[in-house]
């Protein structure tokens, strides 16, 4: 299961409903579950809806649902997360816009000081006593995880979040060490990377989620995907999750099923295992992208958002024999 955000914590504290939803989804037969973006600092949030480990405080709530998932025989995996400039808004049912601090928003930072949107606020450029503070909230949450039982850490740098946008040269306008060249544009991510890997044991695997395209002239392009799985590959990074989009708001994108399956296609010729997500809704279609190697994960968002017993009809479509919970034998 893809991480998708609930928007339903307070003080990025998890609740009820997390256990809910996601334990439910290992109830249902998923293999891998992620939490949604987990904040690593309470600036990182995208709304004050977020989750969060930030503090030791969060670690006994997640414990509880990571010890549920694995009772099911399912792995529980966490995303690990800063917004960056898309920071600081109301949740999605209460528009998504930006808050300012007067709304109980927060000052936001980024590579440099462009909005996301016209008329948002613009971020803070981040000085590299900033840049050095990310790297160690990602360190401290990437402990705090550990603590909490996770077996998988994915980190995000997707969707116009703040790694992505060191990553785009449209949001990275940068004169230092950490933007210009393809090198630069790639130093924080790689920062975050080694730090994470300084506390995480080597028999866990590591997950990066990437935009594989800004599907924008001039941004970031599948080709420099390409380029920086070699470099993930090399530094220890288990799969990549390839994803798309998200840095500019008016971007034109071609969505339909199966969209994004070309993109870990691509990165998978580098060596790298690769995920695959986007629009995939049944079994066959899942299926085929694993069988004609396409990726090695098939991660799948809004069909388990539908129905959380996926794994379990599609297994009865394939024709695979699956465990089911006991519970739930009379209705096999």
């Amino acid at each position: 299961m893809s991480p998708m955000c609930q928007y339903s914590s307070i003080d990025g504290f998890s609740n009820d409903w997390h256990l809910v939803h996601l334990g439910s989804r290992a109830v249902g037969g998923t293999g891998l579950i992620f939490t949604e973006a987990t904040a690593v600092s309470p600036e990182g949030r995208i709304t004050p809806g977020d989750l969060g480990l930030w503090k030791d405080a969060h670690i006994n709530g997640l414990k509880s649902i990571v010890n549920f998932i694995h009772l099911h025989d399912a792995v529980a995996g966490i995303q690990l997360a800063h917004a960056g400039r898309k920071a600081s808004c109301s949740v999605p049912h209460e528009g998504g816009t930006q808050l300012d601090e007067k709304q109980g928003g927060w000052k936001t930072v980024s590579a440099s000081n462009i909005p996301f949107r016209n008329g948002d606020i613009a971020s803070e450029a981040l000085n590299i006593e900033g840049i050095a503070k990310i790297i160690s909230d990602f360190k401290t949450a990437a402990e705090r995880a550990l603590s909490a039982g996770f077996k998988v850490v994915e980190i995000h740098s997707a969707h116009g979040y703040l790694l992505h946008e060191f990553l785009s040269p449209l949001s990275n306008h940068r004169p230092d060490e950490y933007g210009g060249s393809f090198e630069n544009r790639c130093r924080l991510l790689r920062e975050v990377i080694d730090a994470v890997k300084s506390v995480w044991p080597d028999e866990n695997p590591l997950f990066v989620r990437i935009s594989a395209t800004d599907w924008t002239k001039g941004g970031w392009t599948l080709e420099e995907s390409v380029k920086l799985a070699y470099i993930l590959k090399d530094k220890g990074v288990d799969l990549i999750d390839c994803s798309s989009g998200g840095n500019v708001y008016n971007a034109k994108i071609p969505a339909g099923p199966g969209y994004q399956v070309p993109f870990s296609e691509a990165v998978r010729k580098t060596g790298i295992l690769t995920g695959a997500v986007g629009f995939i809704t049944t079994a066959g279609q899942a299926e085929s992208i694993l069988q004609e190697e396409k990726a090695d994960l098939v991660f799948l968002a809004r069909e388990l958002l539908r129905n959380p017993y996926f794994p379990l009809h599609a297994a009865k479509e394939l024709g695979v024999e699956i465990a089911w919970p006991v519970q739930y034998h009379r209705a096999k």
